[in-house]
């Protein structure tokens, strides 16, 4: 653990705040723990509303030169931080995997995430392009151009610690913004640790600042940066009802709200699938990162033709899955994040045998020498009916519903059926199949998926979900445009004044 973090250049103590160099905050202590033993990594430092004027009054600062400096100059240093990260890829890794529990090569992947997206940002720092309209006055140019926003505030959760922070950061210093990242409690030295990597980058071209992190209390620097009307535009990753707590407080402000919060998602397997194929898609969509990830799969809608010998496929897969510390060779499934995690896994499998459920396998509490902290869980499969209220939410576990349908039809209208919209999949060899489910006809999540499983999106996608998710989008096609603002430009090189509609006012 000691190289890790000595990799990293992170101390047994830390401030939580920076704005280029860390900041001396004067907040309670906070202590991080490795769900995978239980033991304290470190500590931080937490700060106060004190130090979040420091933070953001250094970073306002630097706004001004950062959005003067060309679109392509930006790209080249966030270019510059894309290679820090390569070069502490596997440290950054492992610490994820230790600080958050997954295991060691999705740590290391949501890393190399954080690298493809940047990659990404570099190539729109060269493609922020407006538009030219006809416009109806004559010698007049009619156009569209998109300056920076300001401001942006980063609100991320602990399952994706580094890489959704990236989604945004990287995306909003190409448009020319600076930002103000809160990262969660539980992953406090993952956002430390990527503080120090990208300050190393911004220190040799003089733009400290850019991008500026903040360790505090929910009530106190959480809701001072939500209501901070300084800031236009916030970016919340979490739960539904953090979400609705959020778009409320910056909509009253006139501020923008990006929101990618909860999923409830399917993968529907047809009498025609290819089953193997969806076997991988659905053990790793359920079991990968424990069930923590917003897309995992938590519905499984299987045809009734295959249903029975498909679930009995399934459950031998389930019995090859390796738990155990998510650092070691081997291990497929970590340990939930705390102790608090397995309490709701728990609570829920009570509800589903109160309501009808029937666990087939798992969804018991690991113990022993093999299991330290008290963190892990066998994963859980549950053949339930898609009224069931538990079936509705959304249980941050690794809890898989088994629900047989007759149809198609049948089986868009349970996908559907659900308060949340973020993924979905559907598993089949007809073609008809396959359109009808990404048509307006068919799923109304916001990735709908053909022969792929719900978790692991390309960034070169926009993500992000509907309903309840919260129609926000982040990373590739256009999310741009979240992080700038739109100004439509009107230039008269004619030596007259016509009006538009033709109107005449003397």
């Amino acid at each position: 653990m000691r190289d890790i973090l000595n990799e990293l250049g992170l101390g047994s103590d830390s401030f939580g705040a920076s704005a280029g160099a860390p900041i001396e905050t004067h907040g309670d202590w906070l202590d991080s723990f490795a769900p995978g033993d239980g033991s304290k990594i470190g500590r931080v430092k937490m700060a106060t509303l004190d130090d979040y004027e420091v933070v953001m009054k250094k970073t306002l600062g630097v706004f001004e030169k950062w959005r003067a400096l060309p679109a392509p100059q930006r790209g080249e240093i966030v270019r510059e931080m894309g290679n820090a990260l390569r070069a502490k890829k596997k440290a950054l890794g492992a610490l994820v995997a230790l600080e958050m529990g997954k295991i060691r090569a999705e740590g290391e992947g949501e890393v190399q995430e954080m690298i493809d997206i940047a990659d990404f940002a570099v190539g729109l720092s060269r493609q922020i392009y407006g538009q030219v309209i006809a416009s109806e006055r004559p010698l007049h140019r009619l156009t569209e151009q998109w300056h920076p926003l300001g401001c942006v505030g980063i609100i991320s959760a602990f399952n994706f610690p580094v890489a959704v922070w990236s989604w945004n950061a990287f995306i909003a210093a190409v448009c020319g913004d600076v930002m103000v990242w809160k990262p969660s409690f539980k992953t406090p030295l993952c956002a430390i640790a990527v503080q120090k990597i990208v300050d190393e980058v911004l220190a040799k071209h003089n733009m400290l600042g850019v991008m500026s992190l903040v360790i505090g209390p929910n009530e106190t620097i959480g809701e001072r940066l939500i209501h901070d009307e300084r800031v236009p535009l916030i970016s919340a990753t979490g739960s539904t009802r953090m979400g609705q707590h959020v778009g409320q407080v910056v909509a009253k402000r006139f501020g923008r709200s990006l929101l990618e919060l909860g999923g409830n998602n399917a993968l529907v397997v047809m009498d025609d699938a290819n089953q193997d194929l969806a076997l991988r898609a659905v053990l790793f969509g359920a079991v990968g990162t424990a069930g923590q990830r917003c897309t995992s799969t938590r519905r499984l809608l299987v045809h009734k033709t295959i249903a029975s010998g498909f679930v009995d496929k399934l459950v031998k897969a389930y019995d090859q899955v390796k738990i155990g510390n998510p650092l070691a060779e081997g291990t497929l499934m970590g340990p939930l994040i705390d102790t608090d995690a397995v309490a709701s896994f728990t609570r829920a499998l009570e509800q589903v045998k109160a309501q009808g459920g029937e666990i087939l396998r798992g969804g018991k509490r690991l113990t022993g020498d093999n299991y330290p902290g008290g963190c892990y869980v066998e994963p859980a499969i549950v053949r339930a009916k898609a009224d069931m209220q538990i079936v509705r939410e959304e249980t941050f576990a690794p809890i898989l519903y088994i629900i047989t349908v007759d149809s198609l039809e049948e089986a868009i209208r349970i996908n559907n059926d659900v308060p949340q919209g973020l993924s979905s999949s559907i598993f089949t060899e007809s073609m008809r199949n396959a359109e009808r489910w990404v048509s307006a006809m068919g799923s109304d999540c916001g990735i709908a998926n053909v022969n792929v499983g719900t978790s692991g999106a390309e960034i070169g996608g926009a993500f992000g979900g509907e309903k309840h998710t919260g129609g926000g989008r982040e990373a590739g096609s256009d999310s741009w445009k979240a992080y700038m603002r739109r100004q439509t430009q009107t230039v008269n090189w004619s030596t007259a004044l016509p009006l538009a509609q033709g109107i005449q006012f003397l």
